[in-house]
C-alpha cells in the first residue's frame, strides 16, 4: 500500500466563482475538491478522464451529452471521459471530484 497525502492543499481559482483544491493522487487516480459560489457557470467541455462527482453541500445543475439534472447534497454521478457536459451552482456548493487517470493539467499547479 502506498500513503498519498496532501494535508495543506493549496487553494487555486481557475475562474470567479470556483475554487479548486488537489487533494490526493497518483498517475492513475485524483482527488479534487471544488468550491462552487452561487449562480457559478462552469464552460461546456470535455476531458479523457473519467469523472466521479459526489456533492458535499448545496446543489448544482449538470448537463452531460445533453442530459440535464440537479444533484444535491449527497448525490453522486459518473461522467465518462470524452462526453461533454458542462456544470452551475443553483447555490454555493462543495463538491469532490475523482479523476482516473489523473489530470496532469490539475497536477501542475502544485509545481
Amino acid at each position: 500500500m502506498s500513503l498519498v497525502r496532501n494535508q495543506d492543499p493549496k487553494t487555486f481559482t481557475p475562474e470567479p466563482g470556483m475554487r479548486r483544491q488537489v487533494l490526493a493522487n497518483t498517475d492513475q487516480l485524483m482527488l479534487i475538491r471544488h468550491f462552487f459560489d452561487a449562480d457559478w457557470v462552469g464552460g461546456r467541455h470535455s476531458h479523457p478522464h473519467h469523472q466521479l462527482v459526489y456533492v458535499i453541500s448545496g446543489a448544482i445543475r449538470v448537463d452531460v451529452d445533453g442530459k440535464v439534472f440537479d444533484a444535491r447534497a449527497g448525490d453522486s454521478f459518473i461522467v465518462d471521459g470524452g462526453v461533454e457536459h458542462q456544470a452551475s451552482a443553483l447555490e454555493a456548493s462543495e463538491v469532490l471530484d475523482v479523476f482516473t487517470p489523473t489530470r496532469e493539467d490539475y497536477r501542475d499547479l502544485l509545481k
